[in-house]
C-alpha cells in the first residue's frame, strides 16, 4: 500500500511557445534587521506606516523601513520586519530566521546586511527550495551573479542621496552619500511590492536618490541581458531600468517570460490564489466524482475570467489533464470501472478517462494567455 501524504496541490504552469501564464501577489514584504537593541531573541514586528517604527533602533535602520513604506503605485500592504542581534554569530541567527519566515506570509524578502553576513547564497538556496515546494516568495538580493532564478532579484546598482549637514538659513551644507546594493535592497523590495498587478515596475522613478552607478547603453543592455536588475540615469532623475529577475538560463517549460517580474508575480499570484482556494474550499470537502471534479474546474475558469476582465490576462482555461490522469489509472496496474463497465486503463476514450475513479487525486490543467506591461515601444515619424 502506497505510504499516505499530506494532501498535495500540485499546479505546475508551463510556458508554451505563445502563451504563459501570469499574476502576481504583492503587498507584503519580510524585512530582516541586525540591531544593537536585541539582547536576547529576536523581535518581530508588523509595520504599516513609519509611525509604527520603534524609536529604540538604530538610525540606519528606521531608514531602511523607511524606504521600503515608499513603494511605487502604492506603498506595500505592510512591513514584517524581523530584528535580530548585531553581534551573534550569523549561522545560528539565519538558521532561525529562515525557519521563522517559512511560517510566514509574504511575497519579497530583503536583508541589508545579508552580503556583509556572508549569506547571499544561502538565501538564494533557501528561496529556491521553498519555491520548489510551492511557497511562491521572491528575495532582492545583492550582487547574486550566480542565482539564475525567477525568484532572485540581482540587485547591482549603487545609489547616491543627499542629507543637508547644516544650514544657517543662508547657506546650506550638503553630503552626498551612497547606499551599496545590499544597503539598497528594502527601497528595491519596496518599489516591486508596491508595484500595481497591470504594470511593471520598468522605469520606475527613485526621486529619494539624486544619481546612481552610471552605464552607458550598451553596459545596461549587457547587464540587463545576464539578470541584473539596475538603476539608470535618464539626465533628470534616477530609476529602475527593465524590471528582471534573475533568470537567465531557459528551457523548454520556462522560457523568457520568467526573466520578467512583472510576469513572474502574476504566475506566483495565480499559483498561490488557486492553491489557497483548493485548500480552503474543496480539500476533504467534496467526495472525489466527475461531477465535483466540474465544480472545481468551474470555480477557477470564473477565477480566470475575473482576471480577464482586470486586464491581468487576455484568456485562461482549465480542465481536466486526461493524459496524467490516464498515466495514473495505468500506474495502479487493474482494470478501471467506468459506466457500469470494466476496462483496461489504455482501452479507454478521453471521455471515458475524465469520468474514472481517481482516487484522491485530481489531475487538472490550464492555458492561460498573459497581458504584458508596455516596455518597448517603436515609432516611425514619416514626414
Amino acid at each position: 500500500m502506497a505510504k499516505l501524504l499530506s494532501p498535495s496541490i500540485s499546479i505546475t504552469f508551463v510556458e508554451k511557445a505563445a502563451s504563459m501564464i501570469e499574476r502576481g501577489s504583492r503587498g507584503i514584504v519580510a524585512l530582516v534587521l541586525r540591531d544593537a537593541s536585541i539582547k536576547g531573541e529576536p523581535e518581530v514586528y508588523t509595520i504599516r506606516d513609519v509611525t509604527g517604527i520603534p524609536a529604540g533602533w538604530s538610525e540606519a535602520n528606521k531608514q531602511y523601513v523607511k524606504d521600503c513604506l515608499k513603494g511605487y503605485s502604492t506603498a506595500p500592504l505592510k512591513v514584517i520586519v524581523y530584528v535580530m542581534s548585531a553581534t551573534e554569530e550569523a549561522e545560528q541567527l539565519y538558521t532561525d530566521m529562515l525557519s521563522y519566515l517559512e511560517t510566514e506570509t509574504f511575497q519579497w524578502l530583503a536583508i541589508p546586511t545579508v552580503e556583509t553576513d556572508g549569506k547571499t547564497s544561502d538565501i538564494v538556496s533557501w528561496v529556491k527550495t521553498q519555491r520548489e515546494n510551492d511557497n511562491m516568495i521572491k528575495a532582492v538580493l545583492p550582487n547574486a551573479d550566480a542565482a539564475d532564478c525567477e525568484g532572485i532579484i540581482n540587485w547591482v546598482s549603487t545609489l547616491s542621496y543627499e542629507e543637508t549637514v547644516s544650514s544657517d538659513g543662508n547657506n546650506t551644507t550638503v553630503t552626498v552619500k551612497k547606499y551599496t546594493p545590499e544597503q539598497g535592497t528594502p527601497r528595491i523590495a519596496g518599489i516591486l511590492a508596491g508595484t500595481d498587478i497591470t504594470i511593471s515596475a520598468t522605469y520606475a522613478p527613485m526621486k529619494d536618490f539624486s544619481d546612481t552607478s552610471r552605464l552607458n547603453k550598451s553596459e545596461r543592455d549587457t547587464a540587463v541581458g545576464a539578470g541584473k536588475l539596475i538603476a539608470l540615469w535618464d539626465g533628470e532623475k534616477v530609476k529602475l531600468d527593465r524590471a528582471v529577475t534573475s533568470f537567465v538560463t531557459t528551457t523548454a517549460n520556462k522560457g523568457d517570460s520568467f526573466k520578467k517580474i512583472k510576469l513572474v508575480e502574476d504566475m506566483d499570484m495565480i499559483k498561490t490564489d488557486i492553491q489557497s482556494t483548493i485548500q480552503d474550499d474543496y480539500i476533504g470537502k467534496y467526495a472525489n466524482s466527475y461531477d465535483n471534479k466540474c465544480l472545481l474546474i468551474t470555480a477557477i475558469n470564473g477565477y480566470f475570467k475575473t482576471l480577464v476582465s482586470e486586464g491581468v490576462i487576455e484568456s485562461g482555461t482549465a480542465e481536466v489533464d486526461i493524459e496524467s490522469q490516464r498515466t495514473y489509472l495505468e500506474s495502479l496496474g487493474k482494470e478501471v470501472m467506468v459506466n457500469g463497465s470494466t476496462k483496461k486503463p489504455d482501452e479507454l476514450s478521453d471521455d471515458e478517462v475524465k469520468v474514472a475513479n481517481s482516487g484522491s487525486h485530481v489531475f487538472l490543467k490550464a492555458t492561460v494567455v498573459l497581458t504584458d506591461a508596455i516596455e518597448d515601444v517603436s515609432l516611425t515619424i514619416n514626414v
